[in-house]
């Protein structure tokens, strides 16, 4: 069973976490997380049902249903990942499963964002590159340690530039991509705003 969700929050700049690969190009975001999924009220529990219909052609022995697998955090794709159709669910429900980072050849653009807005960077390396972590992480577990500030992974045997859009990168070390906080550490600052809008001035003179 995996721990309870804790959701990321703030300032992102080190991620580290044991590797789990999914190999194949254009896996969609109907695969991620199926359409019957997106009547939920919430985000909870959608990472139950994350590739749910590939894990039960699967039985057993899709990526995410492996024991050696349970505690991963960081997902190796192929090219395209996230294509299809731009429900936010999918992020969502990897997330919930335990995802925090994922490293590819390439992303939909609509997937990245949504990732991006929910505290989880999107990382690219070279067909070559993904080929080798896949093949390591098939062979024996691995654990990687990735640094934010210079877009970097090592493990003990291997060592990646990532790329990731400097936007992104400086939205994560800075934690501007998490509007929620950012709005409760203004508060104060939101507050004098309202206050100053002549046209609420007005109104409240009634």
């Amino acid at each position: 069973m995996k721990s309870e969700f804790t959701p990321p929050i703030g300032k992102i700049s080190q991620i580290n976490g044991q590797c789990i690969s999914l190999v194949g190009n254009d896996i969609d975001t109907d695969r991620i997380i199926p359409a019957r999924f997106l009547k939920c009220v919430n985000f909870d529990s959608l990472g139950e049902s994350v590739f749910e219909d590939d894990r039960k052609t699967l039985k057993g022995q899709h990526p995410f249903d492996l024991e050696e697998n349970k505690n991963a955090t960081i997902l190796i794709v192929n090219s395209n990942f996230g294509c299809g159709s731009s429900r936010e669910h999918a992020p969502q429900a990897l997330m919930r499963w335990g995802i925090r980072a994922i490293i590819g050849e390439s992303f939909a653009d609509i997937f990245y964002s949504n990732c991006i807005a929910i505290g989880v960077p999107c990382f690219t390396l070279p067909k070559n590159s993904i080929q080798d972590m896949q093949n390591h992480s098939f062979n024996k577990c691995l654990f990687l340690e990735i640094d934010m500030n210079n877009s970097s992974a090592k493990s003990k045997e291997l060592n990646f530039d990532l790329e990731i859009k400097e936007s992104a990168r400086k939205m994560f070390l800075s934690g501007e991509w998490d509007a929620t906080s950012a709005l409760l550490e203004n508060e104060k600052l939101i507050e004098n705003k309202f206050h100053d809008l002549p046209y609420l001035k007005f109104n409240n003179q009634f």
